[in-house]
């Protein structure tokens, strides 16, 4: 394994520990246990619990890659060069949210106290088994928009993949939606 692969493979493994421990960390405290609002009517998340989350999503967007930028002494803000467009970046992004969508909404449904191991390992996984690298969340394509990295994305590609974001969540809102509930009224 080369250098640049084996510092991507570090890097990788470090945010997605890090995004389990920060769920497992605030799950219960937050109030938020929907990351995306085509879940919120779906889990009973509060409004005001999804407004907050909402807010420190905002932030996250703009403290989140000036920090790591800052941590690597690059500079603040250094837009991605990483072109990612076409048919098999969206249908990679359609597929890591959808999944994502039905990981959590079938967690919630059978082992709420799962949802953030499942959230850290589905994302580890839709990282190297789809064509996107597995965004799956519009605040994550953001951020990512704002540093020049292997895991960035060029800013005019990123409204494509919050489109396919939204539409991804939404039907995958709406089958799990259904499919969780005729699974339960069918035992």
């Amino acid at each position: 394994m080369d250098r640049h692969s084996l510092g991507a493979l570090r890097l990788h493994l470090a945010g997605v520990l890090d995004l389990h421990l920060l769920y497992v960390a605030l799950f219960d405290v937050s109030g938020a246990k929907a990351p995306s609002w085509p879940l919120t009517a779906s889990t009973g998340t509060s409004e005001q619990a999804y407004r907050l989350s909402m807010a420190m999503s905002r932030l996250g967007v703009l403290a989140g890659p000036s920090s790591g930028m800052a941590l690597a002494g690059l500079p603040l803000y250094d837009p991605s060069a990483t072109v990612r467009s076409g048919v098999g970046q969206w249908s990679g992004e359609f597929i890591a949210t959808f999944g994502l969508i039905g990981t959590i909404l079938g967690c919630l449904k059978a082992r709420p106290d799962a949802v953030p191991m499942a959230v850290g390992l589905y994302i580890t996984a839709a990282y190297w088994f789809t064509s996107s690298t597995s965004f799956a969340n519009p605040a994550v394509t953001i951020a990512r928009g704002f540093s020049d990295t292997f895991a960035g994305i060029a800013p005019p590609n990123v409204a494509a993949f919050i489109w396919v974001q939204l539409v991804a969540a939404v039907l995958a809102t709406l089958f799990f939606g259904w499919f969780l509930e005729e699974e339960g009224a069918s035992s």
